[in-house]
């Protein structure tokens, strides 16, 4: 009861899209723009949006970008290390530790560079918007065993010492818990795994 949120899936990728919500005042924050952005602004209705958050630079996450941001007057704003990949430049660059706030409400940035450079979570109370660098079941697709790497310490460091009951909205698919990735992760963690290991991971197959 303390926010509002409404998850839109979105485009020909299983993306979502969310709307983030102030009950007590009804100002928002949107999360992610992809494609179908009609689906996204029909859902907003008389929410005053405060700001459009981009969870990080790739494309299908900004199919929509034009659209809305031109249907939507709210600053937009994105990882340091994303600023490249937008198709204009950022009204707010979100650094970690940065706060956003709407209404009653205040909004963490956690900084999870891996599957991006900039990739970028969202924390409100108990409710993390992953975007595409946590999963259920794994992280996100990774370029090289580097970026694995990185992206698995974005995740420990950031996001698995978050309580247990935290739900997680990801960029894509269904929602999770912090304890169920945990539990996952630690299997992951426990079982040798070549130095190449990158791509398409996953905590209880790979």
């Amino acid at each position: 009861g303390e926010v509002r949120i409404v998850k839109i899936n979105m485009g020909p990728y299983n993306n979502n899209g969310y709307i983030v919500i102030c009950p007590e005042t009804n100002e928002g924050v949107i999360i992610d723009t992809p494609a179908e952005p009609e689906k996204l602004l029909g859902a907003i209705g008389d929410v005053q949006i405060k700001a459009i958050l981009i969870t990080h630079k790739h494309q299908d996450h900004l199919l929509g970008f034009k659209e809305i941001t031109s249907q939507v007057r709210a600053p937009v704003g994105i990882g340091a290390g994303d600023v490249d990949g937008l198709p204009r430049t950022p009204d707010i660059t979100l650094r970690d530790g940065a706060v956003i706030r709407f209404g009653n409400q205040v909004m963490q940035t956690l900084t999870t560079p891996g599957h991006t450079e900039g990739a970028t979570c969202f924390l409100i109370g108990k409710h993390l918007f992953s975007g595409d660098t946590l999963f259920p079941g794994g992280p996100g697709r990774t370029r090289s065993p580097q970026a694995l790497r990185q992206v698995i310490d974005s995740i420990t460091r950031k996001l698995l010492v978050l309580p247990d009951d935290t739900a997680v909205y990801p960029g894509h698919g269904d929602d999770t818990t912090i304890g169920t990735a945990r539990q996952e992760y630690q299997v992951f963690a426990s079982s040798p795994h070549p130095p190449d290991l990158c791509g398409d991971v996953t905590w209880l197959g790979s």
